[in-house]
């Protein structure tokens, strides 16, 4: 099938400048060098009139995305409010998502709501005050990232938590709204990469301009790409717990009450384990992530003495902590899993290519992991709509790969580091770490931190990032150097 040409609805007339840099105005020059001194210029920007319009796309296409999770859906989306035409094709035959929690950072969120996502979150996230490290054995508080108002005067957006369920109901529900034909009970089986098409288990053959396999960390469509060859993620030697508490068995306990008081992140930090807490469902459950270090074999782990194995590897911590660990009526016991370093993500054909987990799972130690697949699937669209012909696809996707594949690398790097950082035993490296956070704790100012939600470089480079931006800046270079 050709690339379907048609007109762009709409023009991007504003100047495209580095993503750290401010426009000041026609009359002054952008400065060329990394700095913020002219960030505060960003509220009059913000406020000074309308946002510009979606540049759409020039070269409309026909496009299949495999897999309707979180990250198959916001690339659907992503897409579809650029003009192409998307078709999502999930293998469940009923819609869901499983899990509890799940954390939408502010460089996700910025995306998000820009893309006509906040009405239809509003009503289930919750937007913590700030983010406490706290001592295993008693809860001390050893570390503090404010959260609000920093971020949202900083980067342009909240940091929110939210239940999966409803953050995946909110991307369907908007997908639908932009024209997106989601079907289900449609398991993709095999891969042609230079029609391109695909083939359900049904025998039947959808075809499609380009194909966006956002499939997972079991993805089909990984080793097609690679050349036959899979390089499926690893296991790292960290599993984590998931589990909820209702709130109402909760607010009645003044030893645990006060977990409940603002919303706020607490996570508990000790030798070989972490326990991350947080209110979601719009405050009415108590969501929490207990990671710990097993490098045993997935496949010898029981469901049935999942809790009581749960609660022993968390004995002799915080006794508050442990009361709320006892409340946990059922949990499932994960691997955490980082993908493979890959020699690309697009297919020789440029007809293919693969995104979020199946490209770059990670741990989630950075609660990154939807975020990467969010902004994967906005650099994607933004890219493409800067092609003026179909014989630009190839370049585009070429400046995608380069600037995707960094920065989600990094991402896996940064998420594994807080896996160190967190589980130190008690001992000198405990020690200097909860020293280098103590400033942040007593409200002082400083440069670094143990703490990357907090340290002043970590943060900028994490949750400052526009994906959209980076990319047309990227694009912009790729393109001056081939004329």
């Amino acid at each position: 099938m050709a690339p379907i040409f048609q007109e762009s609805i709409t023009s991007d007339a504003s100047i495209k400048i580095p993503s750290n840099c401010v426009k000041i105005s026609s009359k002054h020059a952008t400065p060329s060098h990394p700095t913020r001194s002219l960030q505060f210029l960003e509220t009059l920007r913000e406020h000074g009139g309308e946002a510009p319009p979606i540049l759409q796309a020039k070269v409309r296409l026909q496009v299949v995305v495999v897999g309707a999770g979180l990250g198959g859906l916001a690339c659907a989306i992503a897409l579809a409010r650029r003009g192409h035409a998307v078709t999502v094709l999930e293998q469940a035959v009923q819609l869901g998502e499983v899990g509890a929690g799940i954390q939408i950072p502010s460089n996700s969120s910025r995306l998000l709501l820009s893309w006509g996502l906040g009405p239809l979150l509003e009503s289930f996230v919750v937007e913590p005050a700030g983010m406490t490290f706290r001592r295993w054995e008693n809860g001390a508080t050893i570390g503090y990232t404010k959260l609000v108002p920093e971020f949202r005067n900083n980067f342009g957006a909240p940091y929110y938590v939210i239940h999966r369920a409803h953050f995946h109901d909110a991307l369907y529900r908007r997908a639908l709204e932009l024209g997106v034909d989601v079907r289900v009970d449609s398991r993709v089986v095999k891969y042609n990469l230079e029609a391109p098409s695909v083939e359900l288990f049904t025998g039947k053959t959808v075809k499609a301009d380009f194909i966006v396999a956002a499939d997972g960390v079991k993805s089909a469509a990984r080793g097609a790409v690679l050349g036959g060859v899979d390089a499926p993620p690893k296991k790292t030697g960290f599993a984590a717990y998931r589990g909820t508490v209702e709130v109402a068995k909760m607010k009645d306990d003044l030893e645990i009450s006060w977990l409940l008081e603002k919303p706020s992140l607490n996570i508990w930090i000790g030798e070989d384990r972490h326990v991350m807490t947080y209110t979601i469902a719009a405050g009415e459950s108590f969501n929490m992530v207990l990671s710990h270090v097993d490098p045993s074999d997935p496949a010898t782990w029981k469901p049935e003495n999942a809790i009581n194995d749960m609660r022993k590897y968390f004995s002799g911590w915080d006794p508050r902590l442990t009361k709320v660990i006892g409340l946990i009526e059922k949990t499932i016991k994960w691997p955490l899993l980082s993908g493979s370093p890959l020699s690309g993500w697009v297919a020789a054909s440029n007809k293919v290519l693969i995104i979020g987990d199946a490209a770059h799972a990670m741990v989630p130690y950075m609660s990154q992991g939807a975020a990467m697949a969010v902004e994967d699937g906005a650099a994607l669209a933004a890219v493409l709509s800067l092609i003026e012909t179909a014989n630009e696809i190839p370049l585009a996707l070429k400046v995608f790969e380069t600037e995707r594949m960094k920065r989600a690398g990094q991402m896996q790097g940064a998420s594994l580091l807080n896996g160190e950082l967190w589980h130190f035993a008690d001992g000198p490296e405990q020690q200097l770490r909860d020293e280098a956070m103590r400033p942040e704790v007593d409200g002082k100012s400083f440069s670094w931190s143990a703490n990357q939600w907090s340290d002043p470089v970590t943060q900028w480079w994490a949750y400052g990032y526009d994906a959209e931006k980076e990319v047309e800046t990227a694009w912009k270079n790729a393109s001056a150097a081939k004329t």
